[in-house]
This record gives structure tokens, sequence and C-alpha cells, in this order.
């Protein structure tokens, strides 16, 4: 072998490495719109650090509620005032952000009730917030989000799967309905855990923090055993590992910048369903720069 071959067999084997790991690149979800100090929308998404923006909460619906939304100190739902929000939404599309409406929450009030109930609320969903149209001032203004997040830390674990059912079957050609959850590492979830064996998600970003048996610790082991059976169980696209953006934003499960980046995203991207990870939440990246640290990493 020549010394010019084995060079170029050297790059070519470099090129080729180079493509596997850019083949398998990720992206970062962020929650926003608990904190009204963690700037607009607009901003959120002019930042390039996320793919996907998750506006919570719908935090009441079902069974009979009301539907309400909390945007904490953003604007005023009630008064029509997060209708302002439309121009934000559109600046995010217009940069390929796919911005999702989270429903549930941790302290909401929400639960389905009956498969009608869930077509009842996918109804709701449909004509307030995606492609729809209703008689009344749409909560966030003359605009179609892209989908619907499923944040479902109470309210039961019946009819979940019906709700997506309801909701998917509103994609087009066109336009999709993208459908997304937030569920708890320890597998199966208590809540979503026969929804997400529909098929029907594209994207789950699992909340590896505030479950110490499966979120990351001084032995790696844990995370990536629960990483394993997320990724072999669950038929959905891509996962991502969800994580609080500081320390003070979760009681418990932060991985230091270093830690992440060196240990903890070398062991779980060679998964074909690996996403990129979620953060909570912008107000708490903001804080610590968290996501413009890992995002080439991701």
């Amino acid at each position: 072998m020549t010394f010019y071959s084995a060079c170029s067999l050297a790059i070519l084997a470099s090129f080729l490495a180079t493509l596997a790991v850019g083949s398998n690149a990720g992206g970062i979800s962020i929650y926003w719109g608990q904190n009204g100090n963690e700037g607009t929308l607009s901003d959120t998404c002019s930042t390039g650090n996320y793919e996907y923006v998750n506006i919570a909460f719908l935090w009441t619906f079902g069974n009979g509620r009301t539907p309400r939304m909390d945007l904490a100190g953003h604007c005023d739902p009630y008064s029509n005032g997060c209708t302002k929000l439309s121009s934000d939404i559109k600046s995010c599309q217009a940069k390929g952000v796919k911005v999702m409406l989270s429903i549930g929450g941790g302290i909401g009030s929400y639960s389905i009730a009956s498969k009608e109930d869930a077509q009842e609320v996918a109804t709701y969903l449909w004509d307030n917030f995606l492609g729809g149209e209703t008689t009344s001032i749409r909560p966030l203004g003359n605009t179609s989000l892209d989908g619907i997040d499923f944040d479902i830390e109470s309210g039961g674990s019946q009819h979940w799967d019906d709700l997506a059912r309801y909701l998917s079957a509103y994609s087009t050609k066109s336009k999709k309905v993208y459908l997304t959850a937030a569920p708890q590492c320890p597998y199966p979830d208590a809540w979503l855990g026969g929804a997400l064996q529909t098929g029907l998600f594209d994207y789950v970003w699992v909340q590896f923090y505030n479950n110490p048996p499966c979120q990351y610790s001084a032995n790696i082991s844990n995370l990536e055993d629960g990483w394993k059976q997320w990724t072999s169980d669950i038929p959905v696209s891509k996962i991502f590992l969800g994580l609080p953006a500081a320390s003070e934003a979760a009681g418990s499960g932060f991985i230091p910048v270093n830690d992440l980046t060196s240990k903890v995203l070398p062991a779980i991207k060679s998964s074909p369903k690996y996403g990129g990870v979620m953060l909570w939440s912008k107000y708490y990246d903001d804080q610590t720069g968290y996501s413009a640290s890992i995002k080439k990493y991701v």
C-alpha cells in the first residue's frame, strides 16, 4: 500500500466518521410561558438555540371543565391579551421552529372522562389553536400552532390514547398535526404509558429529572438503562433526553454541562431514535446559558 492510498483512506474514514456523527445530530426543545422574565416568544426563537418551543400550559380541560390557559406574566388570555402572540408564533415558524401548545403540567386540573370527552377536547384544541375555526376569539390569535404536547402528570391514565387519535386524525398531506409528550422516566409512564403505544407521537421528551431511579448520578448506569428501555419499547421516531436547564429548575436530576457532553450524550447518541435534549425551561436557560453551551454537542 502506497503512502498516498493510505492517506486517502484515512481522509475517507475521517469523512465518513463525521457523516455518522452529523447524521445523528439532535435538536433542543424548550418550554416557554411560565415566567414573565424569560423574554418574548419571538426572542426565544431568535436565539437559534431551539428547534421546538412548547407554550406552557393549557392547564385546565376535560370532563366538563372550562379550558383555562396560564402564561404566567407574559399575558392574560382571559382579556384576549395573548392574541398578540400570533405574530411571534409566525416569526418562530418562519425560522423553522415548531411551536406546540403544551397541555397539562404539574399543577393542572385536567382529565379525560370518556372517548366522547376526548373528542370534545380534540375539537376544542383544533378550533382554538390548530387549523380549525371558531366563532370566538382564538386565545393565541389568528395563527395555527404545529401541534399539541402532552405534559400529563395527573388526571388518570384513561383516554389519552383517544385524544391522540382524534388529534392525529386532523392531519392532512398539506398540514400535519404534530404530537409530542413529556412522560416521566420510570417506565412505563403512569399516565401516558398506553397512549405512547399508539405510535401516533412524533417526539417524546422523557423527563430524566425529579426521578432518582432513572436520572443521572455519579453512576450513569441508571440513566443509560432507562434510556435503553424507552428507545427500545416506544414506537416513536425520536426520543429526547429531558433535563432541567439549571439546578434550581428541578428538585434533582441537573447534569453539569461537562458531564452531559463528555459522558451522557456519547452514551445515548448511538441510538437511531435519539432526537436531542429537552430543557425546562426558557427562564432557567437564560440564567445558565445551558442550551448555548451544549448545542454543538447535541
